[in-house]
């Protein structure tokens, strides 16, 4: 009876999905063309593809289509740091942010555009994002390590990411209020955050730093698994903790960069769709990874959609937007969080 079961069972729990949850995998894939594919009917103009038989037409298309594959970069990137800042951190409020990384890439950037490097070489903006996210990160976790005797617990690294974000943003706001006019203008814009395509070699360059981070977080998922029981239990199952989790951090970190490089302060993306997404489909980051960067790149392309249209003929930044939306997400979080211990 039990052989029986267990033969019943086997085939419908590879890879930790169920049925239902593989049902709804399949429909979540099917959607996701058709969700994109309408975010570019979407305009200032209302709901419809523009004529494409007019130059004008078939630029505003092409400009569409760029900024909805800069969504899906951005978006994955953000989503799947937060998928894996929960995981290592055992913490539902964890998103780029906590750590203070994207404060620390929003930095690196604001300087690089504010001194005139972008101008100079567009390259410069992605490499001192990164670059000061790296070393913002390395000294959260030199501060949190420090009186441990080893390393870091959870609510050190979270405490020291907090204080470390915020004498970013005082930094960043020191040097935009000694800007020029035209550089206060662009730090401003870019620190709401928006999706206008920017030049080819950035979004090469995006793509790549990004697919690199998201092939080590993917190759780490069955790790982030027995992390999220613990490190002590992690440990116990010849798994080392430490290492796994400074090479996840490092991920996280090159993609959360890699984000802000290029779509400006975008917030709370990396808290709602991991969130959503282990709703749906479970726990188990081999599916949770994947499924996480598809939602979060379909999730900001359809706000920035939203954001376009809505208040036409003025358009807001998305990062207005994903406040809005992530605001109460988070207070609703925050409350449950107040109940219920949690649980990946």
């Amino acid at each position: 009876m039990i052989r029986g079961r267990r033969k019943d069972v086997e085939p419908t729990v590879l890879l930790g999905v169920t049925s239902v949850a593989g049902s709804r995998v399949a429909l979540f894939l099917v959607l996701v063309p058709l969700l994109l594919a309408g975010s570019l009917l979407m305009g200032p103009s209302g709901i419809g593809l523009p004529d494409l038989d007019s130059p004008v037409g078939a630029a505003i298309l092409n400009l569409r289509f760029s900024r909805m594959v800069m969504g899906m970069l951005v978006g994955s990137a953000l989503s799947v740091s937060g998928v894996v800042f929960q995981a290592i951190l055992r913490n539902p409020l964890a998103e780029p942010y906590v750590l203070g990384v994207s404060g620390g890439a929003g930095l690196g950037a604001a300087v690089a555009i504010l001194f005139g490097a972008v101008a100079a070489v567009p390259l410069s903006l992605p490499v001192s994002a990164f670059i000061s996210a790296v070393l913002t990160l390395v000294l959260v976790y030199w501060m949190a390590s420090r009186g441990s005797g080893g390393a870091p617990s959870v609510y050190s690294l979270i405490l020291s990411g907090v204080i470390v974000s915020a004498i970013c943003s005082s930094v960043i706001m020191f040097l935009v209020s000694t800007a020029s006019a035209e550089g206060l203008h662009n730090v401003i814009w870019w620190m709401l955050g928006n999706l206008q395509p920017v030049a080819l070699e950035q979004r090469v360059l995006a793509a790549v730093l990004i697919g690199l981070g998201f092939m080590v977080t993917w190759m780490l998922a069955m790790r982030f698994n027995a992390l999220t029981l613990g490190r002590e239990m992690a440990h116990y199952q010849g798994m080392n903790a430490d290492l796994v989790i400074f090479a996840g951090l490092l991920a996280a970190t090159l993609m959360a960069a890699t984000a802000v490089s290029i779509g400006g302060m975008i917030g709370f993306v990396g808290l709602i769709v991991p969130h959503v997404t282990r709703a749906m489909f479970g726990p188990d980051h081999r599916l949770l990874v994947p499924l996480s960067a598809v939602a979060g790149g379909v999730f900001l392309v359809l706000c920035d959609a939203f954001a376009r249209t809505v208040f036409a003929p003025v358009e807001m930044p998305v990062g207005v937007i994903t406040a809005l939306v992530g605001g109460p997400f988070f207070l609703l979080i925050l409350q449950r969080k107040m109940k219920h211990a949690w649980v990946a």
